[in-house]
């Protein structure tokens, strides 16, 4: 593979750019990123506010995200998640609910099938 066709597929698209800019912005300046593999989908690139509060983006590989650390000014990457950035992690008020979707309005849930 030759130089240009690398910097082709880390090209990153400016509207991820905005939004992770808007983040760190909103979050005290600073955020870390971890960049955590989803197979053919792309990379998950997980953002810790400097506040704590998580935020996401998924974008198409591994080189596109870590250029997408690299842009971003105040954004620094992680190797992993560790006991200090999972310490630091807050999710946003309201995260839980709308990850869980439709079971979050519920007031009624069935029995376990264990409890039976």
């Amino acid at each position: 593979m030759s130089a240009q066709a690398t910097e082709v597929q880390a090209k990153v698209p400016g509207e991820i750019v905005k939004s992770v800019q808007a983040f760190v912005a909103e979050h005290g300046g600073s955020a870390t990123a971890v960049l955590q593999s989803l197979g053919t989908e792309g990379v998950r690139v997980t953002l810790v506010g400097g506040d704590g509060v998580l935020g996401d983006r998924v974008v198409g590989s591994r080189a596109v995200a870590e250029a997408l650390v690299e842009r971003v000014d105040g954004l620094t990457a992680a190797e992993e998640w560790n006991r200090e950035l999972s310490s630091a992690a807050t999710p946003r008020r309201g995260h839980y609910a709308k990850m869980a979707g439709w079971v979050a309005k519920q007031t009624k849930f069935p029995r376990a099938r264990n409890e039976r």
